[in-house]
């Protein structure tokens, strides 16, 4: 699946929504919908984005360290990285699966860092949601809209005892999980878990990670 340049430059900076648009430290009730968990959360965050120049040039430890207090809380990171790794996650060791996703979020981090800065003055418009009151997995349906054309970004929630968190989303139709599943699968079929977890830690290393979605 590729994307042109013009594509991949507005799935980057609506991805980097996602991490931007889960930035806010606030205590949720576990009662809350997840519609309004992400409308509140846009609300805030892309004023709180504005005001963090470190962040908006860029800088990879400030996103780390972002990433690390403020929007792990609200994601299942778990969930994120097997479903990427698919089925071959259940034969990883859990050495092997804490690495893949120390290197996962690593390469999330590099990926959107460089996009941060462009994250101006976007608003998100949150779709109605279809779901039943009794539902715990959910698809909330955005729009980020700013410069051009509206971006749809998406987000798959599901409901914990402790509120709603995130596990995947689609921008431009395209879903992030899915993504990686593909490029994971071919990587560790040609040489296994260890040579995925070499190949994520190596481009982490050498800052040259690109999505090739």
């Amino acid at each position: 699946m590729t994307l042109n340049r013009r594509h991949l430059t507005r799935f980057l900076m609506a991805s980097l929504s996602v991490f931007a648009l889960l930035g806010v430290p606030t205590v949720r009730a576990a009662d809350e919908g997840p519609d309004d968990m992400i409308r509140q959360l846009s609300t805030d965050v892309l004023n709180n984005i504005k005001a963090d120049k470190d962040v908006q040039k860029g800088d990879v430890s400030k996103i780390t360290s972002f990433v690390d207090s403020k929007v792990m809380p609200n994601v299942n990171f778990t969930r994120m990285t097997a479903s990427a790794v698919g089925r071959n996650w259940r034969q990883a060791t859990p050495e092997q699966q804490k690495r893949l996703q120390d290197e996962f979020k690593s390469m999330l981090v590099r990926t959107y860092a460089g996009a941060l800065s462009q994250v101006k003055d976007q608003t998100v418009d949150v779709k109605p949601l279809r779901a039943a009151a009794a539902d715990t997995e959910v698809i909330v349906r955005t729009l980020v809209i700013g410069r051009g054309d509206p971006v749809q970004l998406d987000y798959r929630m599901e409901k914990t005892a402790i509120g709603w968190k995130i596990y995947d989303f689609n921008v431009l139709g395209v879903w992030m999980v899915e993504t990686y599943r593909t490029q994971f699968a071919q990587e560790i079929s040609a040489h296994g878990i260890d040579g995925l977890i070499a190949t994520l830690a190596q481009r982490n290393k050498s800052g040259s990670v690109q999505n090739k979605s």
